[in-house]
């Protein structure tokens, strides 16, 4: 069903020069060391995390043939902002003009892995972010954040992305606690206008405290979006689903190697059918899921 996995190498950090931001926009940049025409994959971490977290899905993709770049967002633990810096109530719009960049500047990114260039194929390029990073990717598939009076913002959308897989995405912002409403109000997203083909997966344990509804918030992005939409529920999977950040980290509290296998299975097979249509990947994968004497999750489309 799937290609057998490629040596990869890895560059880090690649510096692009960011002066708006305030700090210089730290990359990784991983790729397989065999192949041409690689599609590529821009990764939005979540909240705190950085360009060096979640290798049991960037090394996968990598070694599956993707070129897959990884920028460290303002928020990441390893710059250590205070809430109290003058950018922190627009670090939302940061963490999007970070995703844009790493496209601006692909030639860039392509040229820092040695052998890389000319192997990349620009017009097959999907983003992918946990949390509140998928919060951001989604922006680029069409997502708008609301303002105070519920109004769609700016359309930041980017048509050079044609397909997107959003993990433990934020929900809708009508349910947020005090503190989340507070301390968070970009946190309240409208996906009318999320048009662009997508993969949401969401754990139906996933109990978040920014949220007064159950798990069944992180299902809004597919529920409240227009369709050509994928939803993945993952059993019993809490907000990491099973350990994408890493193992034996503290924000893994639900570690299953099998769930992160699944993961990375369905999650390269959606990329590949979505990025070259045609290709059977996806369609072999959820039958091998609804097939399965003791299925880990279940999909449904729209």
């Amino acid at each position: 069903m799937s290609d057998s996995p490629r040596a990869i190498v890895s560059v880090k950090p690649v510096t692009l020069s960011a002066p708006d931001r305030g700090e210089d926009l730290q990359v990784r940049v991983s790729a397989p060391v065999t192949g041409d025409d690689l599609p590529v994959l821009v990764f939005s971490h979540g909240y705190g995390w950085s360009m060096n977290g979640y290798a049991p899905l960037a090394d996968h993709w990598a070694a599956q043939g993707f070129m897959v770049i990884q920028p460290t967002h303002l928020d990441s633990r390893t710059l250590a902002i205070p809430p109290e810096d003058p950018r922190f109530p627009r670090i939302w719009r940061f963490r999007v003009a970070d995703l844009k960049r790493v496209l601006d500047e692909l030639d860039v990114l392509e040229a820092s892995v040695p052998g890389l260039a000319g192997r990349v194929d620009h017009d097959r390029i999907a983003v992918a972010g946990h949390s509140w990073g998928a919060q951001t990717a989604g922006t680029l598939l069409g997502a708008r954040v609301l303002d105070p009076d519920g109004v769609p913002g700016e359309d930041l959308s980017d048509p050079r992305v044609k397909a997107g897989v959003l993990l433990a995405p934020t929900g809708l912002g009508d349910s947020l606690t005090p503190f989340a409403a507070e301390q968070l109000p970009f946190m309240r997203p409208s996906f009318a206008t999320m048009t662009t083909p997508a993969l949401i997966v969401a754990g139906d344990h996933d109990d978040s405290p920014l949220s007064t509804r159950g798990p069944d918030w992180f299902t809004d992005p597919y529920t409240c979006s227009p369709g050509d939409k994928t939803l993945l529920t993952l059993f019993d999977a809490e907000h990491s689903l099973g350990g994408i950040p890493g193992y034996e980290v503290a924000e893994t509290t639900d570690e299953s190697p099998a769930r992160v296998a699944l993961l990375q299975q369905l999650t390269t097979a959606f990329l590949r059918s979505a990025l070259h249509p045609g290709h059977t990947d996806w369609r072999t994968a959820v039958t091998a899921l609804d097939q399965a004497p003791s299925p880990l999750g279940k999909v449904e489309s729209k």
